[in-house]
């Protein structure tokens, strides 16, 4: 099971008041795999087009770190999810001090 966190947390910790945005590589779930090397991978149930062209062999419901619209590690269950605990923890932990 994925661990489930608050993203839009996250992300307000990501890009403080007054700062340009910031790219984050992210865990995401592989659902569907294109022909040209594309996919669409998945995070919190939004859909994202993903160029897999950069890791090998990518299955569905293969989990992968994208960054930038790019796939560029394949990961297995446990990691996928202690990575989004971090990120999770990193929220909470953001959220208390305001």
């Amino acid at each position: 099971m994925m661990v489930e966190y608050r993203w839009d947390r996250f992300t307000q910790f990501m890009q403080p008041e007054g700062s340009n945005s910031m790219c984050l590589a992210v865990p995401m779930k592989v659902i569907e795999i294109k022909e040209n090397g594309a996919g669409v991978c998945e995070l919190e149930n939004i859909r994202y087009d993903v160029d897999l062209s950069l890791i090998e062999a990518t299955d569905v419901d293969d989990f992968v770190i994208v960054h930038a619209g790019f796939a560029i590690e394949k990961l297995d269950i446990e990691e996928a999810n202690e990575r989004l605990k971090l990120f999770k923890d990193l929220a909470e932990a953001y959220a208390g001090t305001e």
